[in-house]
């Protein structure tokens, strides 16, 4: 599925892989690969020329400092020189630092599992059924160093970056250079060792080719798997799942041959010489992200894409070469080949907005302001009394929208009131006054936890354990950026926390001395937020509500807008626009999609929960009969923004006729009823407003003011919306 723009990629087809650009040669010596670096000297890249997110004063503010008694400690797992840097918590690779580190995570196409002094590689098959689709997780092979096969060392993390993460078993001699998306899983053994290679099928065959450089394993459950060596080895069958070698070292390439299809096996060939040890995503300028990988060996790299890869990448920035018809299944689409050292990925663009971009007809002001005023005198009556993060975001959050929509309406005689509250409500989170709770450092692993979370791992949904920070942040970020806006002296006084709470999961830098990791929450090769945290989960990391993570990136956005910052405003805007296009990619499920299986597809339009490995119709706290809470959840909070999100109109039809009949079911609330006829406002503007109008209650981060803007803010019904044409500007200019 290729992106409907005008590009310049290359796309070659396997099938006519007569005339490969560069064929295959054989290795000029007995070692075509560099020698293998030593497990004692992980390597390092040098720190990409740009920019991070920057607190405006010299010495970047921080919340008082706290001693955690519920975090792990990293130095299980990570390396001593990684221990004095701040480490990601939601990452790609977060189970090989969890309890026992030997719970399996997903590269794309493999899912890895290291225990016990060896690495397990899985080419995962798939379950589909009506209400769950997982990967299976088998091991297909083990590979160990043959004197430690009963060792009980774990590994150690010597390196990682955006894409990729290395392990060591240093009492081993191995070193395992795993890359995302890259069609080998490649060892260095850096002194002459004996090797294991176990698996839980039967070995039918293992045959190498005249120079002992390339073997064929095939095994009983019909897979076939290649290892490519850097030097000749003698790999013998031992038993009927064992396969031994004598002392080796160099560099070793395992890839399965999908299918075991002759035709892939020729490419697998030609680029079996040239491997990966790292990558890294580099923000190179507004809505474009490139990846680069550090390389060796000889001749053209091979990666494999997922589907948004391939609607992003961009022909015009890069040179690279699309394999059309050389595949590997997966849970997320069909992964491709492309071949090329670095790909420039461009999603659409999205101009952050304070308003709605349509714009408010003057006939319906008077309605809007009616609620408007009933909400904002609600406002005194009904203090705050929850202490939980989560909830008290989302509260001021609802009352930081009234003063936007007080703004376009015309109303500004509520504007001192709202601003007020805000004042009241988040400044003792902000100056360490809230009894209730708060924000506080942690350093051990660097980030911010709240009191409550300090202690208590179930406190703040987890927040404590980083679990859901873009969520909870996200909604303080939208009140401060607000109050900031119409309060200037204020935000300039609180300016430092702000930037604080920002950095916590938006850091885009590399510096040694930064308090935060490098986006924490966002995954660089998905294109999208995990929400899990320090939390060990056999299907690898998850994420709930794509709405939430959007509203994060898109409120660091406005919090740019405040202060002037424009490299704030990029980072927020790109983010935020990648998050959008990934949620319509794997959460909305269309009809005559072949994703997700057609059993699947048939009895869903919207996924619960993803995982990496897993998609869940149920939600963390509600059942797959529930559709309006999956609607909801995948919505909320209601913002300009959301306009982009849910663009397809076609699709947002089709989820709305999904839900309505879920809302005939006893005990549905009225603030999951507003969400799905918020929807329904988008091609049935006067049927959703007689809907809302008739409500008794409201989500507690929305009121009517917030459903009538919306609806009143609608264009031509049934109207297509376009993220791009509609939203960005400048794209008029070019």
């Amino acid at each position: 599925m290729l992106k409907k723009i005008k590009r310049k990629v290359k796309i070659l087809i396997t099938k006519s892989f007569k005339k490969p650009p560069k064929p295959y040669k054989p290795p000029p010596s007995s070692s075509s690969f560099p020698s293998p670096p030593s497990p004692e000297e992980p390597e390092t890249m040098p720190p990409p020329p740009q920019p991070a997110l920057k607190a405006p004063t010299a010495t970047p503010f921080l919340f008082p400092q706290t001693q955690s008694t519920v975090l792990p400690d990293p130095s299980h797992f990570f390396s001593p020189n990684l221990l004095t840097t701040p480490l990601p918590t939601n990452s790609f690779f977060q189970n090989f630092a969890l309890k026992n580190g030997d719970q399996p995570e997903y590269f794309h196409p493999y899912q890895i599992k290291s225990s016990s002094s060896s690495l397990t590689i899985s080419y995962p098959s798939r379950f589909f059924n009506s209400a769950f689709l997982y990967q299976i997780f088998i091991a297909d092979l083990t590979i160990s160093a043959s004197q430690n096969s009963n060792s009980q060392e774990t590994h150690k993390i010597s390196s990682f970056n955006d894409l990729s993460v290395t392990l060591d078993f240093p009492s081993s001699n191995l070193r395992f250079f795993l890359v995302r998306g890259s069609p080998f899983v490649t060892c260095s053994v850096s002194s002459r060792t004996e090797l294991s290679i176990s698996t839980i099928h039967a070995v039918l065959s293992c045959s190498s080719n005249s120079s002992r450089t390339k073997y064929t394993i095939k095994l009983n459950n019909n897979q076939t798997w290649l290892i490519y060596t850097s030097s000749p080895v003698d790999l013998t069958s031992s038993s009927l799942s064992l396969i031994t070698s004598g002392g080796f070292s160099g560099i070793i390439r395992i890839a399965i041959l999908p299918d075991s299809d002759p035709q892939y096996e020729a490419t697998l060939d030609q680029f079996s010489s040239c491997y990966p040890v790292s990558g890294e995503a580099v923000f190179t300028k507004p809505f474009s992200l490139e990846y680069k990988w550090e390389k060796k060996g000889w001749g053209d790299l091979l990666m494999l894409a997922h589907p948004l890869h391939l609607q992003l990448l961009s022909g015009d920035d890069c040179d690279v070469t699309i394999l059309e018809d050389f595949k590997f299944k997966s849970i997320d689409g069909d992964l491709v080949g492309v071949v090329g050292d670095s790909w420039v990925l461009k999603p659409d663009p999205v101009s952050v907005t304070w308003h709605s971009t349509r714009g408010i007809k003057e006939d319906s002001y008077a309605e809007i302001i009616s609620a408007l005023r009933k909400d904002v005198e609600a406002l005194n009556s009904t203090p705050i009394t929850t202490t939980s993060s989560y909830f008290y975001g989302k509260l001021i959050a609802r009352a930081a929208r009234l003063a936007l929509i007080a703004e376009e309406v015309a109303y500004l005689d509520v504007i001192p009131a709202i601003r007020k509250y805000l004042k009241d409500t988040i400044q003792p989170w902000l100056d360490g006054s809230f009894s209730g709770n708060g924000f506080l450092y942690d350093r051990k692993w660097g980030g911010i936890v709240t009191k409550q979370g300090a202690t208590d791992s179930g406190a703040d949904f987890g927040f404590g354990i980083y679990n859901d920070h873009h969520y909870h942040l996200g909604y303080f970020l939208y009140a401060i950026s607000v109050l900031a806006k119409i309060d200037p002296a204020w935000g300039r006084k609180y300016r430092p926390q702000a930037y604080s709470l920002a950095a916590d999961f938006l850091s885009i830098g590399r510096r040694s001395n930064s308090h935060y990791p490098r986006l924490r929450c966002f995954d660089l090769y998905k294109l999208h937020s995990w929400a899990g945290g320090l939390t060990e989960f056999a299907d690898g990391r998850n994420q709930e509500s794509t709405s939430e993570a959007v509203n994060a990136y898109y409120s660091a956005a406005l919090m740019g807008l405040a202060y002037g910052d424009t490299h704030l405003v990029a980072t927020g805007s790109m983010l935020a626009a990648l998050e959008i296009q990934a949620a319509q990619t794997w959460w909305h499920v269309r009809e005559g999609d072949s994703m997700y299986g057609e059993d699947f597809t048939r009895e869903n339009r919207v996924v619960g929960v993803l995982w990496a490995t897993k998609r869940d119709s149920g939600l963390w706290f509600a059942p797959p009969e529930w559709r309006e809470c999956r609607l909801g959840i995948q919505l909320l909070p209601l913002l300009p923004i959301s306009e982009v999100l849910f663009s397809d109109v076609g699709f947002v039809r089709d989820l709305v006729k999904w839900t309505l009949p879920a809302l005939s079911r006893e005990g549905v609330g009225e603030g999951w009823k507003g969400f799905v006829y918020s929807l329904e406002g988008i091609y049935n503007k006067e049927g959703a407003l007689q809907k809302i109008r008739n409500l008794n209650g409201y989500d507690d981060g929305n009121s009517l003011t917030n459903l009538l803007w919306w609806i009143h803010s609608r264009g031509e019904e049934g109207k297509e919306f376009e993220a791009g044409g509609n939203v960005c500007w400048f794209r008029h200019y070019h």
